[in-house]
């Protein structure tokens, strides 16, 4: 059973950074995906950033592209999530989701706030 668990998140002010990591165990396939969500105050979860391995093809939110680098640690089961240059709207809960075909698996979330 795949296990999705993140951390990392805090209050930041804006134009800082910040690093999240999703620890993801038991899984078995081959390829796979491991993507971040977030969901603000009032608003619906929304696609962030995805890392698909075994090529580490990556994709990005238009609104986060050139600020934010998913990257993966195979070694420590570990997925990253660097957060640069961070903006108020950025402020969000962060889900860690996983999974081969689908996102099957996803964390509690963790909290992101951004001040202005």
């Amino acid at each position: 059973q795949v296990q999705v668990v993140e951390s990392g998140g805090g209050l930041e002010q804006a134009g800082g950074s910040l690093r999240l990591t999703c620890v993801v165990s038991g899984i078995t396939f081959r390829r796979y995906v491991v993507g971040w969500f977030r969901q603000g105050p009032g608003q619906e979860r929304e696609f962030v950033a995805a890392i698909a391995w075994p090529l580490d093809r990556t994709y990005y939110s238009d609104s986060v592209k050139g600020r934010f680098t998913i990257s993966r640690d195979s070694a420590k089961n570990s997925v990253y999530l660097q957060m640069n240059s961070l903006k108020p709207e950025d402020t969000a809960v962060y889900y860690c989701a996983a999974g081969a075909n689908e996102y099957d698996s996803w964390g509690q979330g963790t909290q992101v706030t951004v001040s202005s």
